[in-house]
């Protein structure tokens, strides 16, 4: 597959020689963060997650079991980005008059009529009348109107029948909340269509509490339809981990399980494409994207992902380090692991983001990334694509670029952090999705 250049797109790489990256390196021993033991519980999880000193309740059980495998679920709400995206209004048919032979339209009709010269003495022979839109008559209120000129009409191809501007897609722009939880997606200032997906849900685990689920994607350009497939990937993994919780499912084991039903989702978009199709254009990618996701509980907060979106966690006491807690699947990340290169030489190469990672049926094997962690205070977790970290990178720049009332306020932030990759050049779609920690009720 090609690889991605400068701007940032996701673009699959054949992993080099070498192990493959451990656990996040750039997170280190933050303060008020670190993994639990909870890795044996979920025998799919890769690799147990060592213990931090110093966090509470760290190598102890993290949830308790259900009682009932399988009661009836709680009332969950599930927000796709797809569903609440804005759409303009139908476009409104020309302004006809009914026909009239003897005598000229009346006043504010708002039609003209066209005729010869010899029908006006009264001259009858083959005479005939042509009806047209009076210029003069507005638009009806219904129509869309232009975003740009804010006079024009809009036609059924969606462009301005005024100055001509094309008008934007439901998927160019899109914002939500859902109860605490919140996400902003942004087409971004050089593609010409956004890629990335989120989904957003609430729902209640088996004893009551609450738990916020944010779910990210980001389409493969290499490859064929990827906003197709970004949007399948995060419908699929949020209702699997809605499905899965509310039934006591062990939130790392839901979450491994999510990423698995996202990634057949993502094949069924292959299977999808006729075989003449396939034998038409051999050379195209199947639909692909990257996936980051967190669950988060009254105590504990779950990560999972491939690719190479990320998730950071930022404590509401600033006097705590932040963290980054994925590791990404690319090139740059691979020559880290392996002490080839520095972080700082690995991520200028123009490699850099070629991922070795993603869903699809093109990918080479799937490996699910699981983590858990126990926070010992309250903060925020950021949930994005490469569209905003390639102008935040590391965890104290990310820290910086959030308000401080994140947690209160997560749709403004969530907006605040758009801005900030759009006013830094916008040069990839924008994904962010923000979760306070503990869950709300």
């Amino acid at each position: 597959m090609p690889e991605s250049g400068p701007s940032g797109d996701a673009a699959a790489h054949r992993p080099a020689p070498g192990p493959h990256a451990g656990p996040p390196a750039s997170a280190g021993q933050p303060t008020g963060v670190g993994p639990t033991g909870d890795g044996a519980a979920c025998p799919a999880a890769p690799g147990p997650q060592a213990a931090v000193p110093g966090i509470p309740g760290t190598g102890a059980p993290a949830y308790p079991a259900a009682a009932d495998p399988h009661p009836a679920a709680p009332d969950a709400r599930s927000v796709s980005a797809s569903d609440t995206a804005p759409t303009g209004a139908d476009t409104a048919a020309p302004v006809q008059g009914a026909p009239v032979q003897d005598r000229p339209a009346a006043s504010g009709a708002g039609v003209r009529l066209d005729r010869r010269a010899s029908d006006e003495g009264g001259g009858g022979g083959d005479d005939y009348t042509l009806q047209a839109p009076d210029p003069r008559v507005a638009p009806e209120p219904h129509a869309a109107v232009c975003v740009a000129c804010r006079a024009g009409r809009v036609d059924d191809d969606g462009y301005c029948e005024n100055c001509g501007h094309a008008q934007p897609r439901e998927r160019d722009h899109m914002e939500q909340e859902c109860g605490a939880v919140a996400a902003v997606s942004d087409r971004g200032l050089r593609h010409h269509r956004n890629e990335d997906a989120f989904a957003l849900g609430t729902t209640t685990l088996p004893d009551g509490s609450p738990v916020s689920v944010a779910v990210v994607c980001d389409g493969v350009s290499s490859a064929t339809r990827p906003d197709e497939a970004s949007l399948a990937a995060s419908r699929a993994a949020n209702a699997s981990l809605l499905d899965a919780l509310p039934r006591g499912t062990h939130p790392q084991q839901a979450m491994h399980e999510a990423i698995l039903a996202a990634s057949e989702a993502v094949n069924a978009l292959a299977d999808e494409q006729g075989v003449e199709a396939r034998e038409h254009a051999p050379q195209q990618n199947a639909p692909a994207c990257t996936i980051v996701a967190a669950v988060v509980t009254a105590g504990l907060l779950v990560v999972g992902w491939v690719g190479d979106s990320r998730t950071y966690w930022i404590p509401v006491d600033r006097s705590a380090p932040a963290a980054r807690l994925t590791e990404d699947d690319s090139w740059a990340a691979q020559m880290v692991a392996a002490g080839l290169m520095g972080e700082a030489e690995a991520y200028a190469d123009h490699r850099a983001h070629a991922i070795t990672g993603w869903l699809g049926a093109d990918a080479y094997e799937l490996e699910p990334h699981t983590a858990a962690f126990k926070p010992d205070r309250p903060g925020v977790v950021v949930v994005c694509t490469d569209g905003l970290w390639n102008y935040a990178e590391s965890a104290d720049e990310m820290a910086e670029a959030v308000p401080a009332d994140a947690a209160e306020r997560p749709l403004h932030a969530a907006r605040v952090l758009v801005g900030h990759a759009l006013d830094g050049g916008g040069h990839d779609n924008v994904t962010v999705a923000l979760v306070p920690f503990p869950a709300v009720p």
